[in-house]
């Protein structure tokens, strides 16, 4: 990988390109809403991500994913919401509900631009981009849960009732994986029926949609169905070496499909991104910007240094990395514009989090790569 691609990922190039494009006033009507992500774009992404994983990495870290992407979602929600309204409220009114819903915007991650550097930068630190990579694949369909129900308690102004939130979010989550196991059982079922790859490629491209959709109509989580429904179809293929041609097949699909709607979200981000880059408040943004990464790496160190085993694998200097890998993307800018949907697109929270987002996608993934230059370089010179 090209050194100056390695300081400026390619998505960082296309979200500052798409703010320069949005001068421009042909780009000027051009906008992002959350039923073209949700519709179009997140399915086949969560599906790719998914069926790409490695399986012999899941079966590795499987339990640090899972507890990073559900428990240490949940403290990062209550942590970062209980700095966002001490730190907030320095700036103006916010109530603990809307401190809540705003960390809960934040906690999605869409390291999609740091992933393949970290796994060059450190190759001896495998399980690292493993974790990065599978934690922000589980965490989009848990933080989805977590968002929806703390916005229907900021619409009501309720407070936050514990054992109905945990319940909604266990009904939810396990509803979608079951749809998920379905789907990509049947798929790679189906897939014996026909010899033709482009039949092949049309039941996987029923799988990402199917999936998510059915997982959405049956009011359970899409994005678990979809990521579920993935991570079934590359498990049962690769329980059979005969199937290896299926996969070709699909890697040669979505390994064009992937980078395409990858190019067009970042850009179109971009272009939206100038409406919200007027936002008056930008000192409480870059506390709050701050504030995530501490969190961030609070409960990643946490969890992991209260696990022997984990401890072992991880430390607080890897915690440190998987803290500032996090980076805020493509989830969570869905999950604002659902919001504006319903607050309005000059309301202050919908404002400070895209702010929020923007700050966290650029600055971070800038700023990977030389952090792990460093890093490395000082475990080098302390081996030697």
């Amino acid at each position: 990988m090209d050194k100056k691609q390695n300081y400026f990922p390619v998505p960082v190039v296309l979200v500052l390109l798409g703010v320069v494009l949005s001068v421009i006033p042909f780009f000027q009507g051009v906008i992002i809403t959350k039923e073209m992500l949700f519709t179009f774009f997140l399915p086949a992404l969560l599906f790719i991500s998914a069926y790409q994983f490695s399986m012999q990495a899941w079966q590795k870290n499987k339990l640090i994913i899972s507890s990073l992407s559900s428990i240490g979602l949940f403290l990062q929600v209550i942590i970062l919401g209980l700095f966002i309204y001490i730190i907030g409220n320095g700036f103006l009114s916010i109530s603990f509900i809307a401190a809540l819903l705003i960390a809960s915007l934040l906690t999605p991650t869409d390291p999609v631009s740091v992933v393949n550097i970290l796994k060059q930068a450190s190759s001896d630190k495998e399980d690292v981009a493993d974790i990065v990579e599978g934690e922000s694949m589980l965490n989009d369909g848990t933080s989805i849960v977590v968002f929806t129900v703390l916005l229907q308690m900021y619409g009501q102004q309720a407070s936050v009732h514990w054992l109905d939130f945990t319940q909604e979010f266990i009904l939810v989550s396990f509803g979608g994986v079951v749809v998920g196991i379905a789907f990509g059982w049947l798929m790679s079922k189906a897939v014996h029926f026909t010899h033709h790859r482009q039949y092949q490629v049309m039941l996987s491209i029923i799988v990402a949609y199917g999936s998510f959709y059915l997982g959405e109509a049956l009011h359970v989580s899409g994005v678990l169905a979809t990521v579920t429904a993935g991570m079934m179809l590359s498990y049962e293929f690769g329980k059979n070496i005969k199937e290896a041609h299926f996969r070709e097949s699909l890697d040669g699909f979505w390994g064009i499909v992937e980078p395409t709607l990858l190019s067009i979200i970042f850009l179109l981000i971009g272009i939206q991104a100038t409406e919200y880059l007027q936002f008056s408040e930008w000192t409480l943004a870059f506390f709050v910007f701050v504030c995530t990464l501490l969190v961030r790496f609070m409960v990643i160190t946490g969890m992991t240094q209260l696990h022997p085993a984990w401890r072992k694998m991880i430390t607080v200097k890897d915690s440190g990395v998987i803290a500032w890998a996090g980076i805020k993307g493509t989830m969570s800018v869905a999950l604002v514009l659902g919001l504006e949907a319903t607050l309005g697109a000059d309301h202050f929270i919908v404002s400070l989090t895209f702010v929020v987002i923007i700050l966290s996608f650029v600055v971070q993934s800038i700023g990977v790569y030389p952090i792990m230059k460093k890093l490395n370089s000082k475990g080098m010179s302390s081996s030697s």
